[in-house]
């Protein structure tokens, strides 16, 4: 079992800047891939980016630019951070990992975006 646990969330006026954290622990195998995910209402769950154990990347085109993600495999950590915040990011995000064909998701943290 992996349990994470996301930290960071908040209120930022637009153009603001946040970071957003997730530790995770358990279970943790050294092949996997590490996300963040976020939904805003009445909207479906989409993916923000993702980060492979060797280091790859993919972006949401809404969010290419402006949020970077990383990670620090000898903390089992991934972060993100995101830059040139809009209103239209304003949602709950969440952290992913995934290996070995499982899913594990985080608890959420709320990031609201407005003046």
């Amino acid at each position: 079992q992996v349990q994470l646990v996301e930290s960071g969330g908040g209120l930022v006026q637009p153009g603001g800047s946040l970071r957003l954290s997730c530790a995770a622990s358990g279970s943790i195998f050294s092949d996997n891939s590490m996300g963040w995910y976020r939904q805003a209402p009445g909207k479906q769950r989409e993916l923000v980016a993702r980060i492979t154990n060797g280091g790859a990347t993919g972006y949401a085109d809404s969010v290419k630019g402006r949020f970077t993600i990383s990670r620090d495999n000898s903390k089992n950590t991934v972060n993100l951070q995101m830059n040139s915040l809009k209103p239209e990011d304003t949602a709950i995000y969440y952290c992913n990992f995934y290996a070995s064909g499982k899913f594990y998701w985080g608890q959420g943290t709320q990031v609201t975006v407005s003046s």
